[in-house]
């Protein structure tokens, strides 16, 4: 545990000066102590275009070899690993603040219509994943003669 903390100005302003600011921070307050810790977050965009789902997911830090995208019918999961950087030390020091963590993170979400599998495309850049996932095509409802 560490007895250094971030100074952030906007929380220590008068509380007369803007009375929803104010309550708005302390109430976020918490939010940022938690993203501080080092918690792995995934946020998602799921758009709808030609014929296709496209999603773009934020997954910062993370490898693309830690990365595991898996789709059965419409149902798609993603899953990505932090891996903790090693921690050095110079000359018999120690460490203050250490914001380096290691931790998964897995989303799973369903789409209206099953995915194509074998036209499914995903790349990894900038600590964005963005997957393209083709709409299977349907099938069209045939009438049967009754004889």
């Amino acid at each position: 545990m560490s007895n250094l903390s971030l100074f952030e100005p906007r929380l220590f302003k008068p509380a007369f000066s803007d009375p929803f600011e104010s309550m708005f921070n302390r109430f976020m307050a918490p939010m940022r102590m938690e993203m501080e810790n080092g918690a792995l977050d995934m946020r998602l965009d799921v758009t709808e275009v030609d014929g296709k789902y496209k999603v773009c997911a934020d997954i910062p830090g993370v490898k693309k070899e830690d990365i595991n995208v898996r789709i059965d019918g419409n149902i798609v999961q993603i899953d990505a690993a932090a891996k903790k950087h090693k921690e050095t030390k110079d000359n018999g020091g120690k460490v203050l603040r250490s914001e380096r963590w290691e931790g998964a993170v897995s989303r799973t979400f369903s789409l209206t219509q099953d995915v194509d599998e074998s036209k499914a495309t995903a790349k990894y850049e900038d600590g964005v994943l963005t997957l393209e996932l083709p709409k299977m095509a349907t099938s069209t409802a045939k009438r049967l003669q009754i004889q």
